[in-house]
């Protein structure tokens, strides 16, 4: 009889363990899926909108081929890793960062007014680094400038 008793104790915790680690698994796949749709909602990129007054900054520079060459030397040092070579939003960097880049062909970046981009150039956002210390006003107009350029081309 204690053999008996002992047998349908231990198949009695045998058939516990399993529905406790199967519930266990179920638990955690739905935390996963939970975790997973919460992440894709922080992916998904918000509209990124400047404060009404940037519209109002004119960029003081003339667009010239001087402005334009030195806008393609800045944008290749600080911008080409993330937003690509050609301005798509597609660089090595950009990739890795969980929101995509912007793209510089992008009607929605296009129809952007230069004191917009220069003032989300200026103070950055998320990924976006700031850029009002390591670039001087002059050089963040002179970006502007070749962003618009390089948004013209296909």
């Amino acid at each position: 009889m204690k053999k008996y008793n002992f047998y349908t104790l231990l198949l009695f915790c045998a058939v516990g363990v399993i529905i406790l680690s199967s519930s266990i698994n179920y638990q955690s796949l739905t935390y996963k899926k939970a975790d997973s749709k919460f992440l894709q909602d922080t992916i998904k990129q918000v509209a990124w909108l400047a404060p009404a007054s940037a519209d109002s900054l004119k960029n003081p520079l003339t667009i010239s081929q001087e402005s334009i060459s030195k806008g393609e030397e800045l944008y290749n040092m600080y911008c080409f890793s993330c937003h690509g070579d050609t301005g798509y939003g597609d660089g090595p960097a950009g990739g890795s960062m969980g929101i995509r880049p912007a793209n510089f062909h992008d009607q929605k970046v296009i129809k952007q007014k230069d004191g917009t981009l220069f003032w989300k150039l200026t103070n950055g956002k998320g990924n976006m680094p700031p850029f009002k210390e390591a670039l001087t006003e002059e050089q963040r107009w002179q970006l502007i400038v070749f962003l618009r350029e390089l948004g013209k081309t296909e």
